[in-house]
Formats: structure tokens, C-alpha cells, sequence
């Protein structure tokens, strides 16, 4: 039996949540100058993530990928 991915809500804009971007955006080589990034972990609503984990927000599946940007893996129906 799969275990559950951790559900972490949505997004809060008075916390500490890393980029979340579309998985056509990701490009591990070419950071944007844009985004502050994370190396070793990534960070949804101030809690730290190792970098490969999946989550779910929502009805959507997010990995934390290297860099520390989350990255839209698809979407997770209960």
C-alpha cells in the first residue's frame, strides 16, 4: 500500500514557501535571476523539506527538487 504524501495546505504569503514553478519551467542548469534559491532543502508555509520529497497541496503533487524550487508533479485526487 502507497503511504499518503504529506498534505500541506495551500500556500501562506506570511510564510516561508520556495518557488513553485510548472515541471515545462525546471531547468536544473539555468537559474532565473530572479528567484532566491534554496540549495538543500525547500520550504512550504516555514517548514523545511529534504530535497526529493513530494508533497501535495491541494490537488496538486509537488516535488522539492534541487536548487530548493518546488516543482508541479500533476494532481492527486482523494
Amino acid at each position: 500500500m502507497k503511504q499518503p504524501l504529506p498534505q500541506v495546505g495551500a500556500p501562506d504569503p506570511e510564510l516561508k514557501t520556495s518557488p513553485i514553478i510548472d515541471e515545462s519551467e525546471y531547468d536544473e542548469t539555468a537559474a532565473s535571476p530572479d528567484l532566491e534559491l534554496e540549495t538543500a532543502a525547500c520550504y512550504f508555509n516555514g517548514e523545511s523539506f529534504p530535497i526529493g520529497t513530494y508533497v501535495q497541496s491541494g490537488g496538486e503533487v509537488l516535488q522539492c527538487t534541487g536548487r530548493g524550487v518546488w516543482v508541479r508533479k500533476g494532481e492527486a485526487y482523494p
